[in-house]
């Protein structure tokens, strides 16, 4: 949707995109999108709530090692099975249709020191947002279709809140196409050079800015630049 959107602002390029990945806080801050634990309302976790199956449906069919793997996976989640094996067993008394149903049932399973570091429900809610959505599988097809949007020396930054987010991130700015083909005989000169490149290190938040927004604690924001045209003239 990148192009699309570039489309009908009536500009084909850019030349600065940022994307701030993830939940927002409107949608976190309105419990009938069902994206918060600490909020009761639907447990719903869709980012388009026509679309879609809800997190209610999705844990009401799902077997326990499909709902582990999505905890472990997208989570790293440590208590996966665990969780998995509590919500089956719910379900089968009372449907889980609630935010607040499930994150008082996650809380009730896991240790209390780890839950001074964050409500314990963190993980479980994220990861099932994150499989529910395909967040992942997003952000794999916006990332190109970002650069290839950017003209000659543009810009693309990204702010990240999940460790798997920012991996794909980091993955995908420091591509490196200029490795050689070992099937053909190229020198290192006749390698073709990567078309951006990353702007210095990964930022993070401050201690002052996590103290006035909490929710920026796992923010992490990378840059990359689009390479300029070689044959236009300076």
């Amino acid at each position: 949707r990148v192009a699309q959107v570039l489309a009908e602002m009536g500009t084909g390029q850019a030349q600065f995109i940022l994307a701030d990945l993830g939940v927002s806080s409107p949608q976190l801050d309105r419990p009938e999108r069902g994206f918060s634990f600490l909020r009761d309302g639907p447990l719903d976790m869709r980012m388009n709530p026509e679309q879609g199956m809800s997190a209610a449906q999705w844990l009401a069919t799902a077997e326990a090692a499909e709902i582990a793997q999505v905890l472990r996976d997208y989570g790293e989640e440590r208590e996966a099975r665990r969780i998995a094996r509590a919500i089956v067993r719910e379900r089968a008394v009372r449907p889980l249709t609630r935010t607040t149903q499930l994150a008082e049932l996650v809380a009730g399973l896991l240790p209390r020191a780890r839950a001074q570091a964050i409500h314990p429900a963190t993980r479980t809610f994220q990861a099932i947002r994150m499989h529910i959505n395909d967040e992942l599988a997003e952000i794999r097809a916006f990332l190109p279709a970002a650069m290839d949007s950017l003209g000659p020396d543009g810009r693309l930054a990204v702010i990240s809140f999940h460790s798997l987010e920012d991996r794909l991130v980091k993955r995908f700015f420091r591509a490196d196409t200029r490795q050689p083909d070992p099937d053909l005989p190229l020198r290192n000169w006749e390698i073709p050079e990567a078309p951006w490149f990353p702007l210095g290190r990964a930022s993070r938040a401050s201690t002052e800015e996590v103290a006035h927004n909490p929710r920026a604690r796992s923010a992490t924001l990378r840059v990359a630049q689009k390479r300029g045209d070689p044959h236009r003239a300076s």
